[in-house]
């Protein structure tokens, strides 16, 4: 199968799981994966060009094939890596490394390592790459700061300080970068070309805001709050929008455009998947949720077949999730 061939069936797969999303937005668990002994982990993603799983493992980080889930490899000596972020215009992927204070640079063909790079914060732990400004932005939770990459170069170009512990970060694709303050419960903005915060604004209302997601059409930014609560914010203003009801102790949310669905992991409790249609940009209604298991609280939605993958550790074992679109 050539490369457009393969576009086009990508495409075709990922328009008729929107529709049928759209159509019937309920989740089910459908099956577990089994990763062994239980081990921390934080922030999953997905290689969406390879369809490769990324799970972080504290001290290295688990790749899998999907839809199968089979073991691709890891990668290794990532101590307390917190996330992952993929520069696919440069064929290489990053790590955010807690507690050696470093990023790792890899190979997103080989998995291969090649190059470790200091930050000047401590913990590490959102990561984002703008592809736009070929730029990778590390957020670090024990300094209250960032620091940005050159992701050509892979030098540390830039540095900053932030208003509070800063969490997860979202891009608008504009040249701004949004980000989460948890202790300070807020949103601080950042130019992509000056690497400087410009905007700060407050959260009221919303307890340590962890997880963040982005509808960039319609200019609004989703937090996940520890009170329970998902607060949507207008992107261009900072002004608050309105708010609406999600699980216990949730840490991160996604934004599928093509269905207009707000999810929310919610590792409290027995563990709840929240979801919630956005009727219009400052509307939003509440959908049946999906029971998941206590501790998944971070989760990866694949942007084609919709499926979610949720990980945390059921009956002394470390499992992910697999959440499909219930047909």
């Amino acid at each position: 199968m050539n490369k457009t061939i393969l576009i086009l069936a990508m495409l075709a797969a990922s328009a008729a799981a929107s529709a049928a999303l759209a159509a019937d937005p309920s989740y089910a668990v459908t099956r577990r994966l089994d990763l062994g002994a239980p081990s921390r982990w934080d922030y999953t993603a997905i290689d969406q060009v390879r369809q490769r799983l990324y799970v972080t493992r504290g001290d290295r980080v688990d790749v899998l094939a999907l839809p199968a889930g089979t073991p691709v490899g890891s990668i290794a000596s990532t101590q307390g890596v917190h996330g992952v972020a993929f520069a696919q215009d440069l064929r290489i992927g990053f790590t955010s490394n807690g507690k050696s204070n470093t990023v790792t640079v890899f190979e997103l063909e080989s998995l291969k390592p090649i190059a470790e790079i200091a930050v000047k914060g401590q913990n590490p732990d959102a990561i984002l790459y703008v592809p736009e400004a070929g730029k990778v932005y590390v957020f670090n939770g024990k300094t209250a700061s960032y620091d940005v990459i050159d992701a050509k170069i892979l030098q540390l170009i830039a540095s900053g300080v932030t208003t509070g512990r800063p969490e997860s970060a979202v891009s608008d694709g504009q040249g701004r970068v949004y980000f989460n303050i948890e202790d300070h419960p807020g949103i601080n903005v950042i130019d992509t070309a000056s690497d400087k915060v410009v905007a700060t604004w407050t959260l009221a209302g919303c307890t340590e805001p962890t997880g963040l997601a982005i509808d960039p059409i319609n200019a609004r930014l989703f937090s996940t709050c520890q009170n329970r609560i998902m607060a949507v914010t207008d992107s261009r203003t900072g002004k608050r929008v309105t708010q609406f009801a999600i699980g216990e102790h949730p840490d991160v949310a996604v934004f599928d455009a093509s269905s207009k669905t707000v999810l929310s992991s919610d590792g409290g409790g027995q563990g709840t998947l929240s979801i919630t249609h956005q009727d219009g940009p400052d509307h939003y209604t509440a959908l049946p949720n999906m029971a998941t298991v206590k501790g998944a609280k971070t989760m990866a939605m694949d942007s084609v077949t919709k499926t979610v993958y949720l990980p945390s550790v059921v009956a002394d074992k470390f499992v992910v999730l697999v959440a499909e679109h219930a047909k």
